[in-house]
């Protein structure tokens, strides 16, 4: 078992760095489409399956 603990120790460390970028990535792009919406309300577009 403690001769292979530095590839545990590795795939848990590419693991933990995998999720935390992909999270990192998920938050970034929701900033950014939340902008990008507001940024079509503000000059007025609207949804083409919206009520009317």
């Amino acid at each position: 078992m403690i001769s292979h603990l530095g590839f545990i120790v590795a795939a848990y460390s590419v693991t933990a760095a995998v999720l935390l970028g992909l999270v990192v990535w998920v938050i970034a792009d929701g900033r950014t489409q939340k902008a990008a919406l507001a940024e079509l309300d503000r000059r007025g577009v609207r949804r083409s399956a919206a009520p009317r």
